[in-house]
């Protein structure tokens, strides 16, 4: 038997009583004593006479006659013998002598004790196992850990005794409570008011929580993707069907005031020159929304807060001469206080006051919650009792709304110079966007024009009091049946698109409940409907009347009654369980809700020349507290539901920057790109070394960022280096059709780093590339030669230039027709004469970059062949071998890449090599040493395997291809069948790169992911 055989055997037999083995001739190695119970110990002792003789035992008896305490305690297991066919007693055939006498008391007390011990070890367990578990596997069965019948019957009884312990008792359930509410919380609505505190959650909020992947962004629960596979889904919704959106977690503030000083205090946070301004004809009147860009005052092109939308209240009729008007901007909830501060600034509203927005009541005072919350002294099980018999009992109130808003902060406030009144209504107004061409025709079976009241419907006790009064006026029953008739012609449009650019209609309906259908169905548009289709040009021409555009939802006090006197879904349901026909319509005549509306045209896609008008639809605005209630009948008549990526779906195939991301000159913009590279780089540490990419052989700096600031100093420095050289070198200072060794370097293509030979490969050194490029284009600027980054300090600190983004749409216009090839088919070229656009020239470019010296400009790139970009992607000039090359193979994709040498490999493997033997003289107990060796190593803890450490050298030489710019937004583009991606390059870079190209292939750029060595060739556009 084998050692662990041994062991084994020996821990059994630990809590068995000694045995009594009589005296015999065993043959042994050594000694055994063995005891009877009374008689006298025995020792047997190994003789060996002579050398040559058999083995034989002599048993010697001692003259004791009682037994020593000590040896009796002694194992059983030392007198086992090991033999072939297991262990026993002694060898066979051996002869065992009988002792002469005994004790009859000592015996018997020996033997009782042994039966004793027997028995307690037969009862007591020795493990924490049940009783079926001590069974063999084949002799167990499912049955027994709740059958005791199951078990043998020399085991039932212990098993009884397991299953009656109160460990294993079940739990007694509370026989008041069925199963799911036994689940749920004691108070679920106090549960879910609880959990609004810290994040805010939107009125559809439960519904996305079962059927969406829900993240924490920006202060909000936001349901980010479905949990079923739907991309392709939700594509086809844009393009051919619906696609329905909450954005209800946009912000929007409201102006109040006169004209001219709203539009005074707003003139400077906007320029004319990147479109259209708060002052637009269209957008004053209210008949229009409109976008813009805002900046801090007086500090265009810098200093950018980021993209809005606003929209005007409508005048009540063309004659009306009132002064006071409203305002409502819209924006994304990162750019919030940034703006608002901004505006609060430029109005001088400083002054805060008692709030006009209906914030919601504090639903119970934190000692009223406290109380909810307790229990009495009572058992959980039994059914408790109201102690105020439901008389003085007070409801608990569904948040809605904010639920994080404080009732002690301002959410208003008024400037005594000029009586503008800044309001902020976030979450006071539900947002829903319906993007595709079935939009309108979900909005037309989904919502009812409201019915008017007659003089003979009894009205006392109807608690729509407002909209009884304005009954009574036959202007406002008037305009109502107007905006009924604009509302009934859209069913004759085909898609959104073809309605003008931003128009706005207001409504106000019927509850969207009562028409809901028993079943899901899908709404298509009917033109035979409308018959009238002179009325349907005239609307697609001239878009929706001003009169028309008017609304109660600017009426806060409306808003507020329309939102308490809502009927609940369960009264609404009661009532619809007494009608005498089931399933027949339900009305409620004077009592049924009328809710305010306001419907926005959406345009889509309206940049470029391809797929215009893709992606359009419809935004809903509502009041607060209606947001399921129009939620569900829109899903009813066929829209599907996207989530956050479906709305960065799709800003991409409209070819538009993405709020905040797309903004990188903004604080928004710059907060959300370091939260990415710290997720992104968190997510890169968690993979071990070998199964991920080493970023540094591959050439990428910057894997998880964009470092726009140097990118453009990097360029401008390029610029500058030559720039007064070359004036230096020209007479009399004048600027002619000079040589091209006098341009800047930004615009001298022969100034680029020349690749290798080879077609296809790259420098091998690419340091050495830098300084050459160092030596032929930078010459010194004083006596004493400076570094690259002291002149980019120095050139900021003289210029003032900060990173910007171009948004002048005649520059845009201009650079959109110089990046097109110049053919004699060429689109672009046609229409050049008739533009006045000037032509390629140094004195055009010179003039560009004067004005913006460190500018980025988004551009759309589309690959020419196979590849999907992502973000970071780099966008890099191609080489004059690869232009030749491509003219040889269509095919050809591009170069590749030579791997770099990792420049810290040897550091990271030294400073692993300090930890091991810090921590080998930490065991060795050598601390003082390892003490002292600590603080160099949490100086190197930043070195990461794969990643640049420290600052980073000029990103525009690192590589073989002279890099221009990074990718934002990138993937596949189901749209055009092939990769797309949207992202910035620099100003200075993409002019020097045009210069340079021919003209045939003007615009050819190289794209290569972060994380690969090949290069691929795509077209670049600006779009406008």
């Amino acid at each position: 038997m084998s050692n662990a055989k041994e062991r084994k055997h020996a821990k059994k037999m630990r809590n068995q009583p000694t045995n009594v083995t009589l005296s015999s001739g065993f043959v042994a190695d050594r000694g055994v004593k063995h005891h009877n119970g009374g008689g006298k110990p025995f020792q047997a002792q190994k003789q060996e006479p002579h050398p040559g003789t058999s083995r034989q035992w002599q048993t010697r008896v001692n003259p004791h006659s009682l037994p020593d305490p000590d040896v009796s305690e002694q194992s059983s297991s030392k007198v086992m013998f090991r033999k072939k066919g297991g262990w026993k007693a002694g060898p066979e055939g051996t002869s065992q002598e009988i002792p002469k006498y005994i004790t009859a008391s000592t015996f018997a007390q020996a033997r009782a004790a042994e039966i004793r011990a027997m028995l307690k070890a037969v009862t007591q367990k020795s493990s924490n196992s049940l009783v079926f578990q001590t069974l063999p596997r084949h002799m167990r069965r499912r049955a027994m850990s709740h059958n005791v019948k199951r078990l043998p019957r020399r085991l039932q009884e212990i098993a009884q005794k397991e299953a009656e312990k109160a460990v294993h008792q079940k739990k007694e359930h509370s026989k008041n409570k069925c199963h799911k509410a036994r689940r749920c919380h004691m108070n679920r609505t106090l549960e879910f008011n609880r959990r609004q505190k810290k994040n805010i959650w939107l009125e559809t909020h439960i519904w996305h929580a079962k059927r969406f992947h829900m993240v924490k962004k920006w202060g909000y629960c936001l349901g980010e993707r479905p949990t079923v596979k739907s991309h392709r889904a939700c594509y086809r919704a844009m393009t051919n069907r619906c696609l329905l959106q909450d954005l209800s977690y946009y912000c929007c503030l409201e102006l109040k005031g006169k004209e001219e000083e709203i539009l005074k205090a707003l003139s400077g946070m906007c320029s004319i020159d990147t479109g259209l301004t708060f002052a637009a004809v269209h957008c004053l009147s209210g008949k229009r929304q409109g976008s813009l860009v805002l900046y801090r005052a007086n500090k265009y092109p810098r200093e950018t807060l980021g993209p809005v939308t606003f929209i005007w209240k409508s005048q009540r009729t063309p004659g009306d001469t009132s002064e006071s008007r409203q305002l409502w901007i819209w924006l994304h909830p990162t750019l919030k206080q940034d703006i608002l501060e901004e505006i609060k600034a430029v109005c001088q509203c400083v002054e805060p006051i008692k709030s006009v927005v209906c914030i919601t009541d504090p639903l119970l005072t934190p000692s009223q919650e406290k109380s909810q919350t307790e229990l009495p002294d009572e058992k959980i099980g039994k059914k408790r009792k109201r102690k105020d018999d439901r008389e003085n009992a007070q409801p608990i109130k569904k948040i809605i709304g904010d639920g994080t808003r404080d009732p002690s902060l301002p959410y208003s406030w008024i400037s005594p110079a000029t009586g503008i009144i800044i309001s902020d209504l976030t979450m006071e107004i539900n947002r829903f966007r319906l993007i595709g061409p079935l939009s309108h025709s979900i909005l037309i079976e989904a919502i009812k024009a409201a019915s008017v009241h007659t003089v003979g419907e009894d009205t006392e006790e109807t608690p729509h009091h407002w909209w009884i009064e304005t009954c009574k006026d036959p202007d406002s029953v008037s305009l109502h049946y107007r905006q009924e008739a604009v509302f009934e012609l859209l069913g004759g449009i085909t898609s959104p698109a073809e309605v003008p650019t931003g128009t706005i209609l207001g409504l106000t309906v019927g509850d969207p409940r009562i028409n809901l259908p028993p079943k899901k169905s899908k709404a298509l548009p009917n033109p035979e409907k409308c018959q009238d289709n002179e009325k349907v040009r005239q609307l697609l021409l001239e878009g929706v009347p001003v009169e028309c555009t008017h609304s109660f939802i600017w009426n806060q006090d409306i808003c507020k009654s329309v939102t308490e006197n809502k009927i609940s879904d369960q009264d609404l349901n009661r009532m619809r369980s007494e009608l005498l026909v089931p399933g027949s319509q339900l009305i409620l005549g004077p009592h049924e809700s009328k809710i305010p509306i306001l419907l926005i045209q959406q345009p889509g896609k309206v940049t470029g020349e391809d797929r215009l008008g893709w992606g359009s639809g419809w935004d809903v605005l509502l009041p607060k507290g209606w947001g399921m209630a129009f939620w569900i009948p829109f899903i009813y008549r066929g829209a599907r539901v996207g989530g956050l990526k479906q709305s960065a779906v799709h800003s991409q195939y409209k070819r538009s920057p993405s709020v905040p991301g797309d903004f990188p000159d903004c604080p928004a913009g710059m907060l959300f790109a370091e939260e990415q590279a710290k997720n992104l780089l968190e997510k890169y540490k968690r993979r071990p070394p070998a199964k991920r990419p080493n970023y540094v052989k591959l050439g990428t700096l910057a894997p998880f960022f964009c470092p726009w600031e140097q990118l453009t100093q990097d360029w401008e420095l390029r610029g500058q280096a030559h720039e007064e050289p070359s004036v230096a070198s020209s007479p009399n200072g004048k600027e002619s059709d000079l040589r091209r060794s006098e341009m800047p370097c930004a615009l001298m293509p022969k100034k680029t780093p020349q690749p290798s030979d080879e077609v296809g490969t790259s420098i091998d050194h690419p340091r050495k590339a830098e300084e050459v490029m160092n030596a032929g284009c930078q010459e010194p600027v004083g006596p004493e030669s400076i570094t690259d980054q002291e002149a980019s300090e120095n050139h900021v600190a003289a210029t003032g230039s900060q990173l910007c983004v171009l948004r002048s749409r005649k520059l845009l216009k201009q650079l959109s027709a110089w990046c097109g090839p110049s053919s004699e088919d060429s689109r672009a070229a046609r229409r050049a004469p008739c533009r006045a656009q000037q032509g390629l020239t140094r004195e055009a470019c010179l003039s560009i970059l004067g004005h913006f010296p460190r500018a980025l400009v988004w551009v759309s790139l589309s690959l020419l062949s196979r590849g999907s970009p992502e973000p970071h992607t780099m966008i890099c000039i191609p080489a004059k071998e690869d232009f030749l090359q491509l003219c040889k193979d269509w095919r050809y994709c591009g170069p590749q890449e030579s791997k770099h040498s990792d420049p810290f490999k040897n550091k990271i493997l030294k400073q692993k090599e300090k930890k091991k033997r810090e921590k080998r003289q930490k065991l060795g107990h050598t601390s003082s040493h390892g003490l002292a060796g600590e603080e160099p190593v949490a100086g190197q803890e930043a070195l990461t395997l794969g990643l640049w450490s420290g600052p980073l050298p000029r990103v525009t030489l690192h590589c073989s291809r002279t890099l221009l710019g990074f990718v934002t937004q990138g993937d596949f583009s189901m749209a055009v069948g092939c990769g797309e991606a949207l992202g910035f390059v620099s100003l200075t870079g993409l002019l020097d790169m045009l210069s340079s190209q021919p003209a045939a292939q003007r615009g050819l750029v190289l794209l290569r992911p972060p994380a690969s060595l090949q290069y691929r060739f795509a077209r670049i556009a600006i779009e406008v």
